[in-house]
């Protein structure tokens, strides 16, 4: 539910108090929503107690507990409290629903073997490779790709070879294990790998820093709300749309949940066509989406954790759920801490 939208399901709200003879006063075309302010609570909260008291001649408080229960009743709203002088603060019955309930169900369900499928059930996939060391790399990782769909590979060194990537121009051994499978496997296949220090770099530029830093914020997020006394619960809604919580977060969650879905046919098509890069490429993408959504999965201040906290929390665990699964397919450790 969007501000716009809110603010027209508080105008309803109100139309029913006058309507009912609860209330007289002309009815506005629109009220202020904003996200709460200090001593606030919920995901949204509106003055229109406040606005309406002089002309309602009663209290803003009074005024508020006539509009609430008219509120609470709204489909799309789980709870209203008032606050202050009269504010009323609203949360959300919008959460991870629909398609986004079902994928995330399905992460935390299956973990880090989400993803997994029988797109080569039973196929033997040979792969004849020349003695290079990112035509191992990716053979390697193949290994793990090709098993979690339902084959095998066998792999040999001969002739004629049919994987082939282009070589490092250099050793890739000085960056490390982890920066030098991620610096042969995230280029395609076709694309000459660059053999820099740039992996080792612990800023945004650099796409293993990001999947792994967004998995770590992950964990640490779930150990935070547990530290706040919350966890993620993906039922704490029921809104049927594919949106996370209030619309500063909307356009976040819908990304993450789509990159989430999308993680099957990622790892089916990395399979059958012998390509880890896509994978590698892909979590970089769920990566963005779960660095984009972090700021708003637990409260702020004096904010209480509410349903779109949790549900956001569980977003949040299964995005970093997927990075982890991602990682070991491509043989690279992914830290809780970094």
């Amino acid at each position: 539910m969007t501000p716009v939208e809110l603010s027209h399901t508080v105008i309803s709200a109100v139309r029913r108090a006058v309507d009912e003879g609860e209330l007289s006063v002309v009815v506005p075309a629109r009220a202020v929503v904003t996200p709460p302010g200090p001593g606030g609570c919920g995901d949204y909260a509106t003055n229109i107690a406040l606005q309406l008291a002089k002309p309602a001649g009663r209290p803003p408080m009074q005024v508020a507990r006539i509009l609430r229960p008219h509120l609470s009743r709204t489909e799309g709203v789980a709870d209203v409290e008032i606050t202050g002088p009269g504010f009323l603060n609203i949360h959300l019955d919008e959460g991870v629903g629909g398609i986004g309930g079902a994928v995330v169900r399905q992460v935390l369900a299956e973990r880090e073997r989400y993803g997994y499928g029988r797109a080569l059930d039973g196929q033997v996939v040979r792969l004849v490779i020349p003695y290079e060391v990112r035509a191992e790399v990716v053979a390697d990782a193949l290994v793990r790709i090709v098993a979690g769909q339902g084959g095998r590979v066998e792999v040999q060194h001969g002739e004629p070879v049919n994987l082939r990537p282009v070589p490092a121009a250099e050793d890739p051994a000085p960056l490390g294990a982890d920066a030098a499978r991620w610096a042969l496997l995230h280029p395609s296949a076709h694309d000459r790998p660059r053999i820099t220090a740039d992996h080792l770099v612990q800023r945004v530029s650099n796409p293993l820093f990001r999947v792994r830093y967004a998995h770590s914020r992950a964990r640490a997020l779930v150990r935070n709300a547990a530290a706040l006394g919350f966890e993620a619960d993906i039922d704490s809604h029921s809104h049927s749309g594919p949106g996370v919580g209030a619309a500063p977060a909307q356009q976040s969650a819908d990304d993450l949940v789509a990159a989430l879905a999308e993680y099957p046919r990622v790892l089916g098509r990395a399979a059958t066509h012998r390509a880890p890069d896509r994978v590698a490429r892909h979590l970089v993408v769920v990566a963005d989406a779960l660095l984009a959504l972090q700021h708003t999965a637990l409260p702020r201040g004096d904010e209480k954790p509410s349903a779109a906290h949790r549900a956001r929390l569980a977003l949040v665990e299964a995005a970093g759920t997927v990075l982890a699964g991602g990682l070991s397919l491509l043989g690279i450790d992914a830290p809780d801490h970094l």
